[in-house]
């Protein structure tokens, strides 16, 4: 299926298919915006439409794989941008991605994907008039939107990290360390394509001293703007992501804790019990020249030795604060 949509002279957007395509290519004032969705389009007469806009054999082959990191690449007459877009939010910092390609020329913006697309249906909804006559800046605009669905999540999970710290630091479990390793890998994934994203607004910002690009409209503030909020996703998944960790690291270091306090009573337990097991031992043996053996206090004798030991070693770990 083509979407298109012609730019008038009185400056509102004009919604139409291929056919508008002709219309354009005899108006050389007016700008195009071609939305392929290779759903409803077979592959070959997408790339017959994207070599009559003598888009680059390449770049054509990138669109067409299943999977291909975000990036940028200058041409002659037009730019080449990939994007990680979003199919549907699933919430939790779960999307159902998809690849978003972009031709973007002085007159026309192409825009290739499998599916519908978030961020350029949002974008329709808000409107775009102002934009299409700038095809660089309507892309960067379809990233933008995208960008809101990810700032979106991230920032509700801001507060929903800040509920783990609470549960963690007063009834921590194995089950929310579970919970804390699989969001830990999830902003670990949204991170390096965030990184691939900068990567891609960096060489958008520079654009303008690029001497291969010349008859493209540059506007920098949108490009800049576009730059800023890639930036902050990253920092914010970086941020995020040393959080989790330092979630988990502090689980560790109050279960080894708690596991340490354990253990040192146990072994003072087992400290306190060593020599009276030994006294026992001893006067438990069969033999008749046990002193005391047949003293008429010997037994009252031992207990009130071993209670002394026992006594005399609970107040030494007391001391030493041991207990």
């Amino acid at each position: 299926m083509i979407r298109t949509w012609l730019s008038r002279d009185d400056g509102s957007p004009s919604l139409g298919d291929a056919s508008q395509i002709d219309s354009w290519s005899s108006q050389a004032s007016h700008s195009i915006w071609i939305d392929i969705d290779l759903q409803a389009m077979t592959q070959l007469d997408a790339e017959q439409l994207l070599k009559r806009f003598n888009c680059h054999s390449l770049a054509i082959t990138d669109v067409f794989r299943s999977r291909h990191p975000p990036k940028i690449e200058l041409f002659d007459e037009q730019v080449f941008i990939m994007y990680r877009g979003i199919q549907q939010c699933l919430g939790e910092l779960k999307f159902d991605h998809m690849q978003l390609a972009m031709f973007a020329g002085n007159n026309y913006l192409i825009t290739v994907h499998q599916g519908q697309s978030q961020g350029i249906e949002n974008l329709i909804n808000q409107g775009f008039n102002k934009y299409l006559q700038a095809p660089l800046s309507l892309a960067c605009r379809i990233m933008h939107s995208a960008s809101n669905l990810y700032l979106n999540q991230l920032l509700e999970f801001e507060d929903h990290l800040s509920e783990l710290e609470e549960k963690i630091s007063r009834h921590g479990d194995d089950q929310l360390l579970a919970a804390i390793t699989l969001q830990k890998t999830d902003i670990l994934r949204l991170n390096r394509i965030f990184n691939y994203h900068l990567s891609v607004s960096k060489k958008l910002v520079n654009l303008q001293s690029e001497q291969s690009v010349t008859n493209i409209t540059i506007d920098q503030p949108v490009l800049q703007d576009l730059h800023e909020r890639f930036e902050r996703l990253h920092s914010l998944t970086t941020m995020y992501y040393e959080i989790c960790g330092d979630l988990v690291d502090g689980y560790l270091s109050i279960s080894s804790h708690k596991l340490n306090n354990t253990m040192r009573v146990l072994t003072l337990i087992t400290a306190i019990f060593v020599p009276l097991s030994f006294l026992a031992g001893i006067y438990g043996m069969n033999f008749e020249v046990i002193p005391e053996l047949h003293h008429p206090n010997g037994y009252f004798i031992l207990l009130g030795s071993m209670l002394s030991i026992a006594i005399a070693l609970i107040a030494l770990f007391k001391w030493k604060r041991w207990f």
